[in-house]
């Protein structure tokens, strides 16, 4: 089976074949962050979990507390539709949707783009978890996974692919979160959390399947 991890090395080894100089300058620096250790004031396994409420892709309020009641809450936090390693994890999360909830688990995924311009019209239509719009990254601040963007990113960002992060994300051109998931246990603790800074490395389902198995 292929997993999250292969599937994100094919797509930037994509742009090493495309624009080897920038991906080189882009290795080195998510190795000094790293090194900075960005990401490493995150809530910590065993830490409360901040309560939030924020707007769904689908215009509906949603609060943290409230989901809790339901069972555990799976949090991802991630950049935005028009991050390409973020959308191999939307799908391959929504692969094992089914395996995360036989285990009573709920996911949530959080990005700083506004409502309309969270998820495409297709992803609408098939990603069947809740998608939650976190304008100027107030709640990844909350949680140790707003990340202020390097010049070097954002210039790609705008130059190469046409993106405009400030009407994205409402007013929000420079701040991103950390690609990060966190468990939640009903009584609101972090019980388990994957935080890299290289947004290449994702966290795999089954680790989080697993995680959620060793809840009960």
């Amino acid at each position: 089976m292929t997993t999250l991890r292969d599937q994100t090395d094919t797509q930037f080894a994509k742009l090493q074949q495309s624009k080897p100089e920038f991906a080189k300058q882009i290795e080195s620096l998510l190795a000094k962050a790293r090194d900075f250790g960005d990401g490493k004031d995150a809530i910590a396994v065993g830490q409360p979990a901040p309560d939030f409420e924020l707007p769904s892709a689908k215009g509906e309020a949603i609060k943290l507390s409230a989901l809790l009641a339901g069972g555990p809450v799976v949090i991802m936090f991630y950049r935005g539709s028009w991050c390409p390693y973020c959308n191999l994890q939307l799908r391959a999360m929504q692969n094992r949707l089914a395996d995360i909830e036989i285990h009573g688990g709920q996911l949530v995924a959080v990005s700083p783009s506004v409502p309309d311009e969270s998820l495409s019209l297709i992803e609408k239509e098939e990603l069947r978890f809740t998608v939650l719009s976190d304008k100027d990254a107030l709640v990844a601040s909350q949680y140790g996974v707003a990340w202020k963007v390097p010049e070097l990113i954002l210039d790609h960002m705008r130059d190469d692919r046409g993106l405009d992060l400030t009407k994205i994300n409402d007013g929000n051109g420079t701040v991103l979160p950390i690609p990060a998931i966190f468990i939640i246990s009903i009584d609101g603790i972090v019980t388990w959390q994957y935080v890299n800074v290289d947004y290449r490395h994702r966290a795999e389902p089954e680790d989080v399947i697993a995680a959620l198995r060793e809840l009960y």
